[in-house]
């Protein structure tokens, strides 16, 4: 049982840096930051009107129309917790976000997140998001 708390661990550690660089490369609006951390056939589900956008190259295109936006919107996420399954190379994220358009100091919308992530090949890379606009 104890390896499996070390990888669980592990598991956390990485995961949180991994969303510490999604949130760098949205702020830096670099599109092969973000394609790095993304595997081929992840789903992200929005935050307002819940649409689904499938597989990694429909992200980078909805990615490249966010930072083309005037004002454009930089997105924060923080994670709260992460829980690593002790069966499969699998682990589940749970945060909150907030975006904010540039120059303002007060968010325009913000809400909770939850994101599944999968060991590939020793890298960790999000297969799933779904976010809620609760602000």
């Amino acid at each position: 049982m104890h390896h499996l708390t070390d990888l669980g661990m592990t598991a956390e550690i990485t995961i949180r840096l991994r969303r510490v660089e999604f949130n760098r490369a949205i702020a830096a609006a670099d599109i092969a930051a973000i394609s790095a951390l993304l595997s081929p056939d992840v789903i992200m589900i929005t935050g307002t009107d819940s649409a689904v956008v499938s597989g990694r190259k429909a992200q980078l295109f909805a990615w490249k129309r966010e930072f083309s936006a005037k004002p454009r919107m930089v997105y924060t996420r923080t994670t709260d917790t992460i829980t690593a399954s002790a069966v499969e190379p699998i682990a589940m994220e749970h945060g909150h976000w907030r975006g904010l358009a540039d120059g303002e100091g007060v968010p325009a919308a913000s809400g909770t997140y939850a994101a599944k992530w999968r060991q590939n090949s020793g890298v960790w890379l999000l297969v799933a998001e779904i976010f809620v606009t609760l602000g």
